[in-house]
């Protein structure tokens, strides 16, 4: 009997990948074939900082168009036109892979027929190809519960008369902090923890109405995969089961992923835009237990170099051991700030800089006390799996929304403000590492790292919907 064959697609972009990647492992580890899909440039970017896309029969890399052209850096400034282009090139480009894969799995034993699609929650133009062809699909919408109830609600921040806004003023007297105590299971939730694309006086704004059409799309899917756990959403995901009844929890899926046992050859399998350095390790392992801050704003954030400065003399003047990912196109002009003498003198011997590291490995070693952070789903829940507490400083989308919670539901974040000081970044951190403040939120996410690694163990919610979601898949 032919394997299952899962086609697998996120987004282009790496916090949207990296989840994907770890679904199609458990997806592969259960008997799947896959054909995981990036973007042409990508894929191109990939080969300069890994050696090898690491294809075999089983676990095989395809590409399609996104739209853009190669000179097209793909940042976050650029995703209004990336979400644009690549719902035509894209889908067409998609189109044309199912046909190759299916064309080719009746001349070649190795590739089974297509017989289902996992494609990322905002990448559902992909349903109209699995249709005409006939193949179930699934969609895997990569936030946070709450943040995907806030794109449910988008559709009434219309009806309601919240978006678009009135006028530019808007976003700066007050009006974003508007008590919402209309949505189910979001209590004391403002205007501004909201997944920030409607934060604009133009209704046909790009990004609002594709994230709006995306959970419209959901609708007609077989079912929707969430990368969290019931324990932690629960009051959310009941409200979202109303409107999705086939959903599916299954995270943390790095938790997952390492319960059910992967092969080194997957783990050999790696998506990363940037290379990674590990060299980072080795400074961790000479610094004393929870005495280091590390610093990551993930893979799209931008900066001022004023907002930059801010941050690395508050963190200077802590007098705390950090560690900081500061990608290349994180703020233009920010080597200057480092390198200046002044800086370098104060935090020689205490401070850590990398392109790119690798942050789980990072988050779990014994030095790290805390984490300062964009919020980001796959950050939040990296924290949550090996128990660090975090200083929140969202930037867009629905890292506001998963602050929201941190620092409000579930008890292990502590928000910065988004005009950025030197003294209260200072402060925050002396909180966070010694404060009274900083070892409740320690224990809380403690607590919250165990009912993780229960959720996702034999006879926990999210192992159970998994089997439950792999049942379904090979039917």
């Amino acid at each position: 009997m032919a394997k299952p064959h899962a086609v697998c697609i996120p987004l282009p972009a790496q916090g949207h990948i990296n989840p994907m990647l770890k679904l199609a492992k458990l997806l592969h580890f259960k008997g799947f074939c896959i054909t995981f899909v990036h973007t042409e440039f990508n894929a191109r970017r990939l080969l300069s900082s890994l050696d090898d896309l690491q294809s075999s029969n089983d676990f095989r890399f395809e590409t399609i168009s996104d739209g853009l052209p190669p000179t097209n850096e793909r940042g976050i400034l650029d995703l209004p036109e990336l979400v644009t282009k690549i719902q035509v090139d894209g889908q067409r480009s998609f189109r044309d892979l199912v046909t190759k894969l299916n064309h080719a799995s009746s001349s070649d034993h190795h590739v089974p027929a297509v017989s289902c699609i996992i494609s990322d929650g905002v990448m559902g133009f992909t349903l109209q190809v699995a249709q005409e062809f006939g193949i179930p699909e699934m969609l895997f919408f990569t936030p946070s519960g709450c943040g995907m109830l806030g794109y449910l609600h988008y559709e009434d921040l219309v009806e309601r008369g919240y978006f678009p806004l009135k006028d530019e003023s808007q976003l700066s007297n007050g009006f974003l902090d508007t008590a919402i105590d209309w949505i189910p299971a979001m209590k004391g939730i403002r205007l501004k923890d909201l997944p920030t694309f409607l934060r604009t006086t133009d209704s046909d704004d790009t990004m609002f109405n594709y994230n709006l059409q995306a959970v419209n799309i959901a609708m007609k899917a077989q079912g929707v995969i969430l990368n969290t756990f019931d324990e932690l959403e629960q009051e959310v995901l009941d409200v979202i089961k109303t409107r999705f009844p086939n959903l599916y929890t299954i995270g943390p899926l790095s938790l997952l992923q390492h319960h059910l046992s992967a092969t080194d050859y997957l783990d050999s399998i790696k998506a990363n835009l940037w290379t990674e350095d590990e060299k980072c390790l080795d400074w961790l392992d000479k610094r004393p237990r929870q005495s280091v801050v590390y610093v990551n704003y993930g893979s799209l954030v931008i900066m001022t170099k004023e907002q930059l400065a801010e941050f690395a003399w508050g963190l200077a003047d802590s007098k705390y051991p950090f560690l900081w990912v500061m990608r290349p196109n994180l703020v233009d002009g920010g080597e200057e700030i480092i390198s200046s003498l002044n800086f370098m003198e104060e935090t020689k011997d205490r401070a850590l800089f990398l392109e790119w590291g690798p942050q789980e490995k990072i988050l779990s070693h014994p030095s790290i006390g805390g984490f300062l952070t964009h919020c980001g789903w796959n950050s939040t829940l990296e924290s949550i799996c090996e128990g660090v507490p975090l200083i929140c400083w969202p930037f867009f989308a629905e890292q506001q929304t998963n602050c929201f919670y941190l620092c409000n539901k579930w008890g292990f974040g502590m928000e910065i403000d988004t005009q950025v000081e030197r003294d209260k970044v200072e402060k925050l951190v002396r909180e966070l590492m010694e404060g009274d403040k900083g070892k409740e939120m320690r224990e809380k996410s403690k607590e919250w790292k165990k009912k993780a690694e229960a959720a996702t163990t034999l006879g926990g919610s999210s192992i159970t919907n998994f089997d439950v979601l792999i049942k379904q898949l090979k039917q």
